[in-house]
């Protein structure tokens, strides 16, 4: 069976001359990568948390919406993480995206502009419609919440 690829337009404004675009680092990748366009460097001290501007604006492809995520070598490395573990912007928001990035280390980490700061993936949106049951199908888990299908 042969896949066809969906071809989808993702606008971009630039609002600074200086700023990067998102790009894919390579061929495979999953995720663009958003770089910090700030005038100067922006320290983020142990154990907080600074918002961080990439200079750019997106008007997403309609139901779709825009992942930020850790990089993983920033967040492993270095102890730096998109705040609310992935952030989402909705394709009715035209606003700069900014990234929300927190220091989970006990060392200061400093950012300087072009600094490669997240990830971006863009994501399929379903809506689905809500409809309210009086009883939901039985499953082997049922209610089993948090642990309860073990480790092994």
């Amino acid at each position: 069976m042969i896949q066809v690829e969906k071809k989808l337009t993702l606008k971009i404004k630039k609002l600074q001359n200086f700023v990067s675009l998102p790009e894919y680092k390579t061929q495979g990748a999953s995720a663009m990568d958003l770089v910090a366009a700030i005038e100067e460097d922006i320290v983020i001290p142990a154990g907080e948390i600074r918002m961080i501007p990439t200079g750019i604006a997106l008007e997403l492809p309609h139901n779709t919406e825009a992942q930020v995520r850790s990089r993983s070598g920033l967040a492993i490395k270095q102890g730096i993480a998109v705040v609310n573990g992935i952030g989402t912007i909705d394709e009715d928001y035209r606003g700069e995206i900014c990234v929300g990035l927190i220091n989970h280390s006990k060392n200061d980490f400093r950012i300087q502009r072009g600094d490669r700061i997240a990830q971006m993936a863009i994501m399929e949106v379903l809506k689905p419609e809500i409809q309210i049951e009086e009883e939901l199908s039985d499953t082997k888990r049922a209610a089993g919440g948090f642990g309860s299908t073990g480790v092994k």
